[in-house]
């Protein structure tokens, strides 16, 4: 039979205490740090679910209302887009039919303007037929007796001339020698070289230089340069006219 032994009994005791410390020191207190941390975590989990779970309702709830407002936008949308495109479809047949209106103008301005040109050009046409014909009619009258009436005709507007022809044989005259060139289809006698120097002396008042020169395409007349001013009497002159009026028609 085993004995009972006190100090024995207390040295158990007192290792049991220390057990006890050590273990509550060592590894009780940390398990229940542990403990209390995961609950904290659970708890938190727990909570963080239960907010997303109302985050989602509140999602749901939203999404299905933005649903109802998004179907309730298209029908107004799908409205409005059919009112604007009625308007639209009105406004652009509205144009249409003002474009067409326009083209139409446009198309009776240009047949018009067609028209004044073929006539216009048949006008053209007529004087320059106009003028070849008068000028091979001219060619086959022209002689001396034609060039003689010409130059008879040339000084009787030497002694009528416009005031703004005889301010330019005024300035002329305010130099100290005046070239004139005298040009004709004919030769010209001497009386009527003496007629015209005459005629000339007596309007411009300084010495005059007159030169006498030939040519055939005047057909018949007179061409009387004196600087810048030119007096014609001559039948080229006149065909030319024709040509003028005909590029003035156009």
């Amino acid at each position: 039979m085993m004995e009972f032994n006190t100090s024995t009994f207390i040295l158990e005791i007192i290792n049991f205490l220390i057990l006890i410390w050590i273990l509550q020191r060592l590894f009780y207190k940390p398990l229940l740090d542990v403990i209390a941390k995961r609950k904290q975590f659970i708890d938190q989990s727990l909570a963080d679910a239960k907010m997303m779970q109302q985050q989602a309702e509140e999602q749901r709830n939203l999404y299905e209302n933005r649903q109802k407002l998004w179907e309730q936008e298209k029908q107004a949308a799908l409205t409005a887009l059919n009112q604007q495109l009625d308007a639209e479809r009105s406004v652009q047949m509205a144009q249409l039919d003002a474009d067409l209106e326009q083209e139409r103008q446009k198309l009776n301005v240009t047949l018009q303007r067609q028209q004044r040109e073929l006539q216009q050009l048949a006008e053209k046409q007529a004087l320059l037929n106009g003028a070849r014909f008068a000028g091979l009619l001219l060619k086959q009258s022209a002689g001396p007796e034609l060039e003689a009436r010409l130059f008879a005709l040339l000084l009787d507007n030497l002694k009528t001339l416009p005031e703004a022809s005889a301010l330019c044989l005024q300035m002329a005259g305010a130099k100290k020698s005046v070239p004139i060139k005298i040009t004709s289809a004919y030769p010209l006698s001497a009386g009527q070289r003496q007629q015209l120097e005459q005629k000339l002396g007596a309007l411009i008042d300084s010495q005059i230089t007159v030169q006498y020169h030939q040519d055939a395409e005047l057909i018949a007349g007179v061409r009387m340069d004196i600087g810048a001013w030119v007096l014609n009497a001559n039948l080229q002159h006149e065909l030319t006219g024709f040509v003028e009026m005909a590029d003035e028609s156009e």
